[in-house]
């Protein structure tokens, strides 16, 4: 009878410890997550299109979602910033609200929120989902739904 309760306590031992440790995975996931979306806010306030870019996966597969409709690949998605805002009067200061960072599965995860744009040439807002994949070592949004 010992012996049962010897494997059910290292069981619950074990849970407890996968648990805390998904909880520092996750914490660790979501802080690097952020700072993407903060080198991407900084890179926009200085009307740095290819550094805001840089936090979008560099493939012809990633998809953008707007209000143009569907546009697929980099490149693409770049050409458009540059046509939406081709100064800093039409891209002015973004600031995000980051509403929720939850795992999908993997190295994968959504993040949902608000930007809000401060511009001379009039004041813009919107939602957006984007999902986040860990590509070699980095974080990347392979995926943009902005509205």
């Amino acid at each position: 009878m010992k012996s049962i309760y010897f494997v059910f306590a290292l069981l619950l031992f074990n849970c407890s410890n996968q648990s805390e440790s998904q909880k520092d995975t996750f914490k660790t996931d979501k802080s690097e997550i952020l700072k993407v979306l903060n080198t991407q806010e900084d890179a926009w306030n200085n009307h740095d299109l290819e550094g805001f870019m840089l936090g979008y996966w560099k493939n012809d597969s990633l998809k953008f979602y707007g209000s143009r409709g569907l546009t697929k690949g980099w490149e693409n998605t770049l050409n458009n910033y540059r046509k939406g805002y081709p100064s800093k009067a039409e891209s002015g200061t973004l600031n995000f609200v980051i509403n929720d960072v939850s795992k999908i599965e993997g190295d994968n995860y959504w993040v949902m929120g608000e930007y809000h744009l401060k511009r001379e040439v009039g004041d813009a807002d919107g939602v957006f989902i984007i999902i986040f994949k860990k590509i070699n070592g980095e974080w990347k949004i392979i995926a943009d739904m902005s509205c």
